[in-house]
């Protein structure tokens, strides 16, 4: 599946993205946009084959090029990691349900937001942590909060913490339960 998602700043300062990716299952070539931090708007074009796919991604491409939309730098970009405390420290069948329950969750939620990935996922240490990349740090952490909330029955044990991409181990909560102490990964 071909893939790009670009993002553009608008005059008053707010970040937009544009987004395709052909869907050979599907045969559809999907493209969705919006405003970052809200839900995205989406069109199809059904019966795209791979060819068509690829003469369309181009077609895409070049329309982003021309409004103004690229590819975002690591200067722009966020280290976001949801952290729930476990009460093991290698965790259990739960905690691992847990994960892929939240990272699932987490995945769709940030994406159809133009916010970001989720990157990957551990437990150890007594703890569960959710590593993604995001574009606004802010939005990030209110939206990861909403969907954790709705999505997991842990939403009391989460601490969501950001590091700027270019100085990945500077984390700074942005979110804990009361009287948490500290953050480390």
């Amino acid at each position: 599946m071909s893939y790009t998602r670009l993002y553009r700043r608008t005059e008053g300062g707010d970040l937009e993205f544009r987004e395709a990716w052909h869907d050979e299952e599907a045969a559809q070539f999907v493209v969705n946009h919006g405003a970052v931090g809200h839900v995205s708007a989406t069109s199809t074009t059904d019966d795209v084959d791979a060819a068509a796919a690829e003469g369309l991604m181009d077609a895409f491409m070049a329309q982003c090029a021309q409004d103004g939309y690229e590819d975002l730098g690591k200067a722009d970009l966020w280290r976001v990691v949801a952290q729930f405390a476990l009460k093991t420290r290698e965790g259990t069948d739960r905690d691992r349900h847990l994960e892929r329950q939240a990272a699932q969750a987490l995945s769709s939620h940030l994406a159809w937001r133009g916010l970001g990935t989720v990157d990957g996922s551990s437990i150890g240490s007594g703890k569960l942590n959710i590593f993604t990349t995001c574009v606004d740090p802010g939005k990030a952490v209110s939206a990861i909060k909403t969907c954790l909330r709705g999505a997991t029955s842990d939403f009391t044990k989460l601490t969501v913490a950001v590091a700027p991409a270019t100085d990945p181990e500077a984390f700074k909560v942005r979110h804990a339960p009361a009287g948490a102490r500290g953050f480390s990964i």
